[in-house]
């Protein structure tokens, strides 16, 4: 089936309402839906407590100070109808952790919604040939699984809270069917799930806040700054061991951005942890192939986006005030076009950054961006992976003479 923008098919159904749907079609389409400092430190040494890590100067640094960096991949799936990370129907599922670290990437950035917390949210559009071991579990206990999974090769996961509900994301980190309350429950009861767990080292606590959330302003019901400092409090409360990742909103004042890509107000209006060396925050940022912002137009592109990513996210690492985190980006070219351009200058970027990423995404049915991996669920796209294969950092706890990328840019 041809595979088409997560945010048309929103759009879409937003103006026609799903009343004229059937079942069968509504799954056929949400399951269409996807769910920048030079200064290098050595990586950590191998045997590092993941959940050691923390907030210093703008990097992120184990407990002996070695710097870490998360250079991995989106792997999207338990935040849909399916209640599993897509793929499964066409392979097993260490396998696909197995490609991962095989790639070269040492984080796993993995959607979940909070229906797939529920019991009754049972995963499913998996091969049973292939994954006899996940038949009859929940979505929760296939977290579980993908979540030892990825510690037993040195993955570190990012928890993300990419829906409240699996058929759509939000503006605000509540709907009418999640409320902030159990939005911190849920929170909370990860954290202590996978609190003995080191794999698990950070919560991206609401994915893409957009439309009506503000930064700052002090509304309760739309200030996501003040919102991420009661559910960030609440996850240290009970595991101070993870990092809590924050990201942007679209608007600050007149300015427009990406979905959770705006971080312009944090110099100004910081989010106020009880552990403030536990705090990064996050933006995501895209090409021309999710939508022509006026800038890819500008006669002095691409040589313009540098200042652009700096206004909006990169001067809180630049000027040692927070890590940044660029949770998505991507794009289906690599090449000279547009679009490719734009995904080659933000890797040198994020690598001359020394900033951490995670890319959207691992799989190919993300309609506008692609995957890592091409259509057959198998076969890895070489282009996308030599580019970013140029800025790799070790696997937590796995020791190298260099990173990758210093190592390919020697």
């Amino acid at each position: 089936m041809r595979q088409v923008s997560r945010r048309s098919i929103l759009k879409l159904l937003a103006g026609l309402g799903t009343s004229g749907l059937t079942t069968a079609a509504m799954a056929a389409v949400l399951q269409a839906c996807r769910s920048p400092s030079t200064n290098r430190g050595s990586p950590a040494p191998p045997g590092r407590p993941l959940g050691a890590i923390r907030a210093e100067h703008g990097k992120l640094v184990a407990a002996d100070g070695h710097e870490v960096r998360l250079t991995g991949v989106n792997w999207f799936g338990l935040e849909t109808p399916n209640f599993a990370p897509h793929g499964l129907w066409a392979r097993n599922w260490q396998d696909m952790l197995d490609q991962v670290e095989k790639a070269g990437f040492n984080a796993i950035r993995l959607p979940f919604s909070n229906q797939v917390l529920e019991a009754g949210s049972l995963a499913n559009s998996m091969d049973a040939t292939k994954n006899p071991d996940l038949l009859g579990l929940s979505g929760l206990q296939v977290m579980d699984r993908i979540v030892e999974g990825a510690g037993r090769r040195g993955l570190a996961i990012v928890l993300d809270r990419h829906r409240p509900t699996a058929d759509a994301q939000s503006e605000l980190w509540y709907t009418d069917r999640v409320s902030e309350a159990r939005w911190i429950d849920d929170w909370t009861m990860l954290a202590r799930r996978y609190r003995a767990q080191p794999a698990v080292i950070a919560a991206d606590l609401h994915n893409e806040p957009h439309g009506a959330a503000t930064w700052g302003d002090g509304n309760p019901r739309t200030d996501w700054r003040m919102a991420a400092e009661r559910a960030g409090n609440a996850i240290l409360s009970v595991n101070p061991d993870w990092l809590i990742v924050v990201e942007g909103v679209e608007r600050v004042g007149a300015d427009t951005y990406w979905w959770g890509g705006n971080l312009a107000a944090a110099r100004d209006h910081p989010v106020r942890l009880a552990r403030p060396d536990k705090l990064v925050y996050s933006a995501h940022d895209y090409g021309p192939g999710v939508y022509p912002q006026p800038w890819f137009a500008a006669p002095d592109y691409p040589r313009n986006l540098p200042a652009i990513w700096r206004r909006h996210w990169a001067y809180l690492p630049a000027e040692r005030i927070a890590p940044v985190l660029i949770g998505e980006f991507g794009g289906r070219s690599m090449g000279h076009d547009q679009e490719g351009t734009w995904q080659r200058s933000l890797v040198e970027f994020l690598k001359a950054s020394g900033l951490s990423y995670t890319y959207w995404s691992w799989n190919p049915d993300s309609g506008d961006t692609g995957g890592v991996l091409e259509d057959d669920w198998l076969t890895i796209d070489r282009a996308k992976l030599d580019v970013l294969s140029s800025y790799q950092w070790p696997r937590l706890g796995q020791a190298m003479a260099a990173p990758a990328g210093e190592r390919n840019a020697a």
